[in-house]
């Protein structure tokens, strides 16, 4: 009998009493408490002196084996929500007929990841049917049909993904049964996808939402189960339709902010209020059960239940991202348009500027028919290039401003409208899908 990694007096315990990792029980305590949930396996480095439980609730929490006093496993519980019932906990019952109905999509990332015991490290483990297991609370908000499309962390997630996923969500929104979609995601990449989507499904008649986690479902600092349940509760009760992103909304474990798909960023590596919307609020925030919309600015949603999905799922990757920066080197351009670059997005400085010593490869792009675009290495702002002679020698060029679009949207539309588009410069100019406001807050 594997022992999950636990050593010493934590093992012997497990043994005696015929558990192990994985199990569902109930233990006891010598101080009259009673307790029911997953043991979950601990690093090999742990201390021997715990054992570690996912509760109902999500969390985890270690109990002193010395004062453990009897664990009985749970039969046929397969989560901690059915061991609580089994134990005599109360557990909320619904009537699924009577909930909304969810389809749940799993990607892959860290909300779809657990600790291995052995190294310390996060991989790729969980299913879209143990998500939902693990999140009992989810049962009381709506009917979740889950299902595993593909695992990948984001980092590998590339457009042909984008494609598989579009064509799949626009699947479930078109047989109508399903009052919202949420897609599991990886962070790091999340806002490259949400944008993705954003342009291949327009016209959305319902919410599809984007969830992720910075830390695994298995630590006990996670943040993957108030993602979750922050995900599912807008879908299924916001009354706006379109592709957003649910994400904790501060340090704290009681709010999740949900953002526009197109206007929002990963703007920390490990905080788990990582994702924050760039220069519009919040399309809402959920707290307590309750999706608290909030008074948009410069972007117009669509609402529920309004529009017909307009499926257009394609990507040319032959799309360039540049950051420039002093000293850049002009045969950097050059090599792009040897290998076939279609369109070049430029993180320009303030405004939308780069060194005049561009100039020259730039009009080759342009004559190849090279389309190039303009956005700022500033996080917040729009560009402006009339105000000063070198934004002007740009737009005189050829290179196509793109007011305060954010450079990852921008690159990923660009991707699209290569593949969708008649006139990519013209469409990258309309405002499809929120990436353009029409007002930034000051």
């Amino acid at each position: 009998m594997s022992s999950g990694s636990y050593r010493g007096a934590g093992a012997d315990l497990l043994s005696r009493h015929g558990v192990t990792a994985g199990d569902t029980v109930s233990i006891s305590t010598d101080d009259g408490e009673t307790m029911a949930g997953v043991i979950m396996p601990r690093y090999e480095s742990a201390s021997d002196s715990y054992i570690v439980i996912k509760l109902k609730s999500g969390y985890n929490t270690g109990i002193e084996v010395s004062k453990i006093k009897t664990i009985k496993k749970i039969a046929g519980a397969t989560t901690a929500s059915e061991a609580a019932a089994q134990s005599g906990q109360p557990l909320r019952q619904q009537d699924d007929n009577a909930l909304p109905k969810i389809a749940l999509i799993s990607t892959g990332g860290t909300i779809a990841s657990k600790i291995d015991y052995r190294t310390g490290g996060v991989k790729a483990a969980l299913s879209a049917s143990e998500l939902y297991a693990s999140v009992p609370e989810l049962a009381s908000i709506a009917s979740v049909d889950p299902e595993v499309l593909m695992s990948e962390y984001s980092e590998n997630i590339n457009p042909g993904h984008w494609t598989v996923m579009a064509d799949k969500i626009a699947e479930k929104v078109r047989s109508g049964k399903y009052d919202g979609i949420i897609v599991s995601h990886g962070t790091d990449t999340m806002h490259y996808t949400a944008s993705a989507l954003s342009f291949a499904l327009q016209g959305l008649p319902i919410p599809v939402v984007l969830v992720g986690a910075q830390r695994s479902s298995d630590r006990p600092s996670s943040d993957a189960a108030l993602n979750l349940i922050g995900a599912t509760t807008f879908a299924a009760k916001a009354p706006v339709a379109g592709v957003f992103v649910a994400m904790h909304a501060g340090t704290s474990d009681d709010v999740v902010a949900v953002h526009v798909g197109t206007r929002v960023r990963k703007n920390h590596t490990s905080r788990r209020d990582a994702f924050e919307s760039i220069d519009v609020t919040p399309v809402a925030l959920v707290k307590d059960g309750k999706v608290e919309m909030q008074q948009q600015s410069g972007i117009d949603l669509a609402a529920r239940g309004k529009n017909e999905l307009k499926l257009q799922s394609s990507f040319d990757s032959r799309v360039a991202l540049v950051k420039y920066h002093p000293g850049f080197d002009p045969t950097m351009v050059y090599w792009l348009l040897s290998k076939g670059c279609g369109a070049i997005v430029f993180e320009g400085t303030g405004l939308g500027h780069v060194n005049k010593n561009l100039f020259g490869v730039l009009k080759e792009a342009a004559e190849k028919g090279v389309h190039m675009f303009m956005t700022s290495q500033c996080i917040w702002g729009r560009v402006s290039m009339t105000v000063y002679d070198t934004g002007r020698d740009l737009l005189n060029i050829g290179v196509v401003p793109l007011s305060d679009m954010i450079s990852e949207t921008a690159v990923v539309k660009a991707m699209w409208a290569l593949a969708n588009a008649q006139d990519p410069e013209k469409t990258m100019q309309e405002n499809l899908a929120g990436e353009m406001s029409s007002a930034i807050p000051i």
